[in-house]
């Protein structure tokens, strides 16, 4: 992926995530006038003249003094994209102008022996020139973010620095997107640096470190996964602050384009009310869950499997709802529970996007019939002729009657739990719709 990834560097408060947000065509990135709002490598996919790519936001590099301190790491995960980039766009503020800090970057960046383009952001005419910076040794290339002024100029420079295209890609294996989500500080971002072996998003025990949804992408065992780290997701009641409100906003949006959500529980506290509407939310929104009660080093019990049996009852009594998802154990410190994690993934994409046969599920259909027939109604018989499966992710039926008022909701449930006996759908919700039968002439 490195020579298809562009990384945005420069100090804080250029706006880099402005430009993130232009180059992705979509909101990814948090954008505020405070210095320091993007913290951890932010991903996402961009085209151009038919080239995909990846970009990635950082955060501003400050050069601070060594220490542990936020700030200090903030520093070494826009060193670590820089690393990884194959071109890198180097931003600078035009109504600033150059500063001592830019200068010191550029010096960086030459170290790097990586192409890297010079863009001098928030140019909004013709009158302001971008002359000074020329003193850096680089063409540079005038842009305004958030007017998208000559945004098309600077992705054809991108583009021009890319090696030729090695093929279509058409074979390629779809990656399943995974996002990660529970309240604050539950460890999602521990939890994905052991996923993945490395330190991608920053940890700290201060809750909320996580403000943007963080797009991972991996590779194991032949299958590609894309990890989302999300904002923790606090009751409304609790969120105050801008950024954190859309942080939370996003984390939201990040169930909506996942393939798979992990709830992540902490296994000493278990199971609270705002664990409940977020998988309420997950299972609405049509998304496969794994329920995943993490830190389970810090529960401490001589009869470990007694104690795994009465945590996973809690679960599903507190998870009604969502009986079909399956509880997996999980702690950073045991790569055995992390490794198991990544065959429930496969198992609950795979249902995730099954498909049944139209034949195999009407043969369904009529046994189910058989042995518990539709209700009645003022001596009306209630009659499901056909059925088809019309989507997957999630898999989707639709059963034509003769009177859809007649299949009550619990008989909709009765033939859910059917499919599931029949077909597993360990994972996934099930959407299911009763339609009134065309009648000859209407088709």
């Amino acid at each position: 992926m490195a020579e298809l990834l562009v990384a945005l560097v420069g100090r804080p408060n250029v706006g880099k995530s402005t430009l993130f947000n232009r180059l992705v065509g979509g909101r990814r990135a948090i954008e505020d006038k405070q210095p320091g709002v993007t913290r951890d490598r932010i991903y996402g996919r961009a085209e151009w003249l038919g080239r995909e790519f990846f970009v990635v936001d950082t955060g501003g590099l400050t050069f601070p003094a060594e220490g542990e301190d936020l700030e200090t790491r903030v520093h070494k995960q826009a060193q670590l994209a820089i690393e990884e980039a194959g071109v890198i766009v180097f931003l600078v503020d035009g109504r600033q102008g150059l500063t001592p800090l830019d200068e010191e970057i550029a010096d960086l960046l030459r170290r790097q022996r990586k192409p890297f383009i010079l863009a001098v952001n928030k140019v909004e005419s013709e009158k302001q020139s971008p002359a000074e910076f020329y003193s850096l040794g680089l063409e540079p290339v005038p842009v305004s973010a958030s007017h998208g002024l000559n945004i098309n100029d600077l992705l054809d420079k991108i583009i021009s620095l890319f090696p030729p295209p090695e093929g279509t890609g058409e074979d390629e294996e779809e990656a399943i997107r995974v996002a990660v989500v529970g309240r604050p500080n539950v460890g999602k971002s521990s939890f994905i640096n052991s996923l993945v072996g490395e330190e991608r998003v920053i940890v700290n025990a201060e809750p909320g470190t996580t403000r943007d949804a963080v797009d991972t992408p991996i590779e194991r065992d032949g299958q590609k996964y894309v990890l989302v780290d999300t904002a923790g997701i606090r009751r409304k009641s609790r969120v105050s602050e801008k950024i954190e409100y859309y942080s939370v906003l996003r984390a939201l949006k990040a169930i909506e384009s996942a393939d798979i959500c992990v709830l992540l529980l902490d296994a000493s506290e278990g199971v609270t009310e705002q664990d409940q509407k977020i998988a309420g939310h997950i299972v609405e929104s049509g998304r496969a869950l794994i329920v995943a009660l993490n830190k389970w080093d810090l529960v401490t019990t001589v009869r470990q499997e007694q104690k795994v049996e009465e945590l996973a009852g809690k679960v599903r009594q507190a998870f009604k709802f969502a009986l079909f998802a399956p509880i997996v154990f999980t702690s950073i410190y045991e790569p055995r529970r992390l490794k198991r994690l990544f065959a429930v993934l496969e198992e609950v994409y795979g249902q995730y996007t099954k498909r049944v046969p139209t034949s195999v599920l009407n043969d369904l259909v009529e046994d189910a019939q058989g042995v518990n027939p539709p209700p009645s109604h003022k001596g009306k018989k209630g009659r499901i002729y056909y059925a088809t499966q019309t989507a997957i992710k999630p898999p989707t039926f639709v059963f034509f009657a003769n009177d859809p008022s007649l299949i009550h909701f619990s008989y909709v449930r009765y033939l859910e739990n059917r499919l599931r006996e029949a077909f597993d759908y360990s994972g996934t919700p099930l959407r299911i719709f009763v339609r009134q039968r065309a009648r000859k002439g209407e088709r």
